[in-house]
């Protein structure tokens, strides 16, 4: 039986997206889906990883996040070192808490789904075809955009083969275009026979 062909997606924010996006999480109504959707996008991390957080999953003095097996897609103990702005937007969470979960529903509970808040924000930031997904691909274009090798980004999203991350980390217009303006730079000063 023929496998039908897989249509992988290359859609990651490009700086301009990435700004509006920021500033519609920061306008809207809803700070827990909102700030969810930041940790998303700070962190790589998928929306289950995100959503079911725990507060003892964090070393936030340290700055690591240990997502333990049960809650990776790979089931295998995850550490991942946490940038700075992901650090103060969970301590700003921690002051407030009063879950064990990070991000808790009305229930006491982890929230479960952020789908209309998403669709929200993205109508706020005039994003067009932005599935929660592509802030992981995001996240790992800037990483590779900035010159961070396949085995570090791997290393941050949990991924235990290369090839995953190579479908993962897009590099954005910026890097090739200063890669191309290179070669141009280089080819103009060759003498001519």
């Amino acid at each position: 039986m023929a496998r039908n062909p897989e249509d992988r997606r290359h859609r990651y924010l490009a700086n301009d997206e990435i700004a509006r996006l920021w500033a519609a999480l920061a306008a809207h109504p809803e700070q827990t889906s909102a700030d969810a959707i930041k940790l998303m996008l700070l962190t790589g991390a998928r929306r289950g990883e995100v959503l079911g957080a725990t507060w003892i999953m964090f070393d936030l003095d340290q700055g690591i996040w240990t997502k333990p097996a049960a809650h990776t897609k790979q089931r295998k103990e995850h550490r991942v070192p946490l940038s700075a702005q992901a650090i103060d937007l969970l301590r700003k969470l921690r002051t407030a808490a009063h879950s064990p979960y990070v991000f808790p529903g009305k229930d006491g509970k982890p929230l479960t789904d952020v789908k209309r808040s998403w669709a929200s924000i993205c109508k706020t930031g005039g994003l067009e075809g932005v599935r929660l997904h592509d802030l992981r691909h995001t996240y790992a274009s800037l990483l590779a955009s900035a010159g961070m090798s396949l085995p570090i980004i791997g290393a941050l999203l949990g991924h235990t083969q290369p090839q995953t991350t190579a479908r993962y980390a897009h590099l954005m217009d910026h890097p090739l275009r200063t890669a191309a303006d290179h070669v141009g730079t280089v080819v103009s000063r060759v003498p001519s026979p």
